[in-house]
């Protein structure tokens, strides 16, 4: 149930508001968002209400990737757009970032996922200061055109400021570049050999993983018969993938108010390394 439990929240957040929302996920996607949608009463909205949409994009976890568009204003009628060909395992390509996905093995596929950056882009705020250069939003067109390699001679126009050239602030260093942030997510996920696999290659030496470590160790059998980690084995994950930050998640409400014994554990396996057992 918890798969899908946060959707509702979701489209209470957004109903009345102009905006998109993209969902990804694998197959049976597009007809659970369907079947939520159509246990409401649309009586409220007509071709009036704030354009908000909904759009369920259902990786085949091959090399397809099928969109449906549910628009508000169309009582969230099932509007199929289409099947697209993946390349790669990248579902969603942007000109900043891109997000890719595996499929783990839950008892049903389940995906964990990494955001990549294309490029860091940060301000440093001295020789900003030395410039007598406003902090501001004008900064962050200033990153988009250095992440989308802009021509150095583009003019920048700063509030309240003369304008410069891109390559000035370049030149002065008040932006600095670096490799782009990777950011991975893995919940709901076996502990088994092909699972590990897959997800060490997807979060190696990630700047933060946010893994799933809901059991302690007395309770391995309990994690293992509903196909989750323990809080060690989640431990000894982030540690063989190099993760420079890693961040235990899903805990067990069966804890609730014992969550330190969580936290102590999976640092425990962090800090033990790679020492992995399969049962089977």
């Amino acid at each position: 149930m918890d798969h899908f439990a946060g959707f509702d929240r979701i489209l209470r957040l957004l109903l009345n508001r102009t905006a998109e929302l993209q969902i990804f996920g694998p197959p049976g996607l597009t007809d659970a968002v369907e079947a939520k949608l159509r246990s409401y009463t649309w009586n409220l909205l007509d071709e009036t209400s704030e354009d908000f949409s909904i759009i369920a994009a259902e990786w085949n976890l091959k090399d397809e990737l099928t969109r449906s568009r549910f628009k508000a204003r169309n009582k969230f009628a099932r509007d199929p757009l289409g099947v697209e060909a993946l390349a790669s395992r990248r579902l969603l390509m942007e000109p900043d970032f891109h997000v890719e996905a595996i499929e783990l093995d839950h008892g049903i596929p389940c995906l964990a996922f990494a955001f990549q950056e294309s490029l860091r882009v940060n301000v440093h705020k001295a020789r900003l200061d030395g410039l007598d250069l406003p902090v501001g939003p004008w900064l962050t067109g200033v990153k988009q055109l250095v992440r989308s390699h802009a021509d150095p001679g583009t003019i920048i126009t700063i509030p309240g400021r003369r304008d410069m050239k891109l390559g000035d602030l370049l030149s002065a260093k008040v932006l600095v570049t670096g490799p782009g942030e990777r950011i991975c997510y893995a919940t709901d996920l076996a502990f088994t050999e092909p699972n590990l696999s897959r997800l060490l290659a997807l979060a190696e030496e990630s700047d933060y993983l946010f893994i799933e470590g809901g059991f302690l160790d007395e309770d391995e059998d309990i994690a293992a018969s509903r196909r989750h980690l323990t809080a060690s084995q989640a431990g000894n994950i982030a540690a063989a993938a190099r993760a420079a930050r890693s961040v235990p998640m899903h805990f067990s409400p069966r804890y609730l108010g014992r969550e330190q014994l969580l936290l102590d554990e999976f640092q425990k396996g962090l800090t033990a390394g790679l020492a992995i057992r399969f049962s089977g």
